[in-house]
């Protein structure tokens, strides 16, 4: 079943060229922690650009539980007046985070440094995905947490009455897990230091500081060494949300494969760390390029035009970029099925633990539409067949996973034979708009009877 309901059939056909303006929705990692911090700081956030897929809505309506108030003015503009650091009041009932491990990850640190107890669930995929990664790094503090077996959601966390500051080497490559350290880390005294070996997603940081919290970053022997003072008082922001590279992604690369194509995908956040895809992209040969570069609200952004590109090559990924393209990969196997040669990626086992399992999840669903996959624990190869010459054909299990309904939906695009997806609900929880965005670019995506 879908996250939020009936499965929603979709099929996936050749097309004529993909033209126009893509006006992809705000970023989702930015959207998440502008209602978070907007819920820790004190007074008004004003927000402009906010996601209102069903991920970030669940986040506001998880503030709200908390105590915040967060208010739609409509068009994505949003407000949310905030009760401050350890100001979080206890929730009167369970705080269903749908299909988000970003937003129930962020919730359960910002909340473990406050004297109250909350109960967390989510849909089907959210209740299998592991929670020990957070809540082992969140016990430190003093937190308790008490769930299914494996550490699996429904789970209580207790926050912790006397929180303690923390050091913590994040053993895995994880913003999330970083990022709910630093937000426990707010209401600990003293500093709370977060080292990661492999550079993520610094948005946390970013943000933290816009809303006046005292944090620094060093690059060190041992890594990025990340310290933050705690117990400050966050001041509320005005904050522009760029739009979502990871969402951006989709529109990009269909159009790297369909014949003619010439897509320009205005505003797209450019930070370092999230648009490891498109240096890929270029290195494979794609006519990519950044045009109209810009800051806009301390991150770096441009418009991406995307153009047909015939003659793409596979290449090896640096297992060191994976973290700035995690949730990309999906898409970028697409890509590679149209490339010359094999697509090597290494280094992304953090794949086997998102919404889905999602190697195993394209792996299986290229192989069935004619693409020769390679796997492992932690890697694998795509062999390209060359423009014109992936088979499709096939019915592709979605698993639940937005990126991997989006991404064999983009793949029957170029294909010989139309793909069908067997559920593309869950792409309403961070894409809402993607059909009508990619039919008026001149994509063929039909709804089926289920």
């Amino acid at each position: 079943m879908s996250s939020h309901g009936a499965p929603i059939p979709m099929t996936s056909s050749a097309c004529g060229p993909l033209t126009g303006e893509a006006r992809v929705p705000g970023d989702k990692s930015i959207s998440h922690r502008s209602l978070i911090l907007g819920a820790l700081s004190v007074g008004e956030t004003r927000i402009s650009g906010l996601l209102e897929g069903q991920d970030v809505l669940d986040t506001a309506k998880a503030m709200r539980a908390f105590g915040a108030t967060v208010t739609d003015h409509g068009g994505g503009e949003w407000s949310v007046y905030g009760v401050g650091v350890g100001g979080f009041a206890e929730p009167d009932g369970v705080i269903d985070c749908g299909n988000s491990g970003t937003g129930v990850r962020l919730i359960m640190g910002a909340m473990a440094t406050s004297p109250i107890s909350a109960t967390f669930t989510g849909d089907a995929s959210l209740n299998g995905r592991p929670m020990a990664r957070v809540t082992d790094p969140l016990a430190l503090f003093g937190a308790q947490s008490h769930g299914r077996q494996g550490g699996r959601l429904p789970m209580t966390l207790v926050g912790a009455a006397d929180p303690v500051p923390v050091t913590y080497t994040v053993p895995v490559p994880s913003a999330q897990v970083k990022s709910a350290v630093l937000l426990a880390g707010l209401n600990a005294p003293g500093q709370t230091v977060v080292i990661e070996a492999e550079a993520t997603r610094d948005h946390t940081e970013r943000m933290l500081a816009g809303f006046g919290a005292e944090i620094s970053v060093e690059d060190t022997d041992e890594g990025r060494v990340i310290t933050l003072t705690g117990q400050p008082e966050l001041k509320p922001q005005k904050i522009d949300v760029p739009r979502d590279p990871s969402s951006a992604a989709f529109p990009v690369c269909a159009a790297l494969i369909v014949p003619g194509s010439d897509v320009l995908v205005p505003g797209i956040g450019l930070n370092p760390t999230r648009a490891g895809l498109f240096t890929t992209l270029r290195e494979m040969g794609a006519d990519l390029t950044y045009e109209n570069e810009r800051v806009e609200g301390g991150e770096p952004v441009a418009d991406l035009r995307a153009r047909f590109s015939p003659d793409l090559t596979g290449i090896e990924v640096p297992p060191a970029r994976a973290a700035s393209m995690i949730d990309e990969y999906p898409v970028l196997s697409v890509v590679a099925s149209f490339a010359r040669g094999d697509t090597v990626m290494r280094g992304v086992k953090e794949l086997r633990v998102k919404e889905s399992d999602r190697i195993d999840a394209m792996a299986s669903g290229l192989r069935a539409n004619g693409v020769a996959v390679e796997d492992g624990p932690d890697w694998w190869i795509v062999t390209g067949q060359g423009h014109g010459n992936v088979a499709g054909g096939a019915t592709c299990a979605s698993f639940l996973d937005h990126r991997i309904a989006m991404s064999f939906l983009v793949l029957g695009m170029a294909t010989q034979k139309r793909v069908k997806v067997d559920d593309a609900g869950p792409i309403a929880t961070s894409f809402p708009i993607f059909e009508p965005l990619m039919a008026q670019l001149g994509a063929r995506i039909q709804r089926e009877d289920g």
